[in-house]
């Protein structure tokens, strides 16, 4: 690769890295905490590459005035017309993972929750409707031998992921990045989900149906729906 491209692609590199952490974008790869450091490795890149690109502007200067004094000339590179593509992958960013990789993976119970060996999960607070991660959810309905879950009002927020005939309410877990994601899956019952697209961001409130959540199933509990709300995806589309 020459060196022209090779500073081009840092500064674009480095320059679509802190696009993404100051606009937010960032959140669908990585947790909010590595957001600092994406800052700082773009910044770097931006000024290593600028850095490069001055010097060898000033040495290209000075050849071309040696050139210039012995008569000879040489014409323009067009290594800059490697901006073209690369721009494209600049402002375009992939989307966050969704459906296709909650069919794609096991869903499964956090690891915490398994760790803990059906321990005592704390009450849940009072209330009507409780709102709850569908990672405490699944885990709650998983490995709670109390019962905290048994005849409560739940609210969960998640994507519509359509499997084998059944339509599930999703959410993907990361310790890290995108890369280790793993999904916790909801079985929404009563068909009122069914109609609605792959990827759809849903509110739903109802309640769990008790040990319905087993190894055989990859832990996934079956929900009661009294109601279906469509909401817009989430700027931080994942669980921790």
């Amino acid at each position: 690769m020459r060196r022209e491209t090779q500073n081009i692609l840092l500064i674009l590199l480095g320059g679509a890295l802190v696009k993404i952490a100051v606009n937010g974008d960032y959140l669908r790869y990585v947790k909010p905490a590595q957001q600092p450091w994406i800052i700082a490795g773009g910044a770097v890149m931006v000024l290593l590459g600028a850095v490069a690109i001055v010097r060898d502007l000033l040495a290209a200067r000075a050849a071309a005035a040696a050139d210039h004094d012995h008569g000879h000339s040489h014409s323009a590179r067009p290594a800059w017309l490697l901006l073209v593509p690369v721009l494209a992958v600049f402002l375009v960013a992939p989307p966050a993972l969704g459906a296709d990789s909650v069919i794609r993976t096991e869903a499964r119970v956090p690891a915490s929750a398994a760790a803990a060996n059906a321990a005592a999960f704390p009450p849940l607070p009072a209330g009507n409707v409780v709102p709850l991660s569908v990672n405490e959810f699944v885990s709650r309905a998983g490995w709670d031998t109390s019962g905290t879950l048994n005849g409560r009002a739940i609210s969960l927020t998640g994507f519509v992921v359509h499997t084998g005939g059944t339509t599930l309410l999703a959410r993907l877990v990361i310790s890290c990045c995108a890369a280790d994601a793993f999904p916790v899956t909801v079985r929404i019952r009563g068909g009122e989900a069914d109609h609605l697209a792959a990827d759809a961001w849903i509110r739903v409130t109802g309640q769990v149906v008790p040990g319905t959540a087993t190894k055989d199933n990859n832990y996934t509990p079956d929900f009661t729906t009294a109601s279906i709300d469509t909401v817009p995806a989430p700027k931080d589309p994942y669980e921790y």
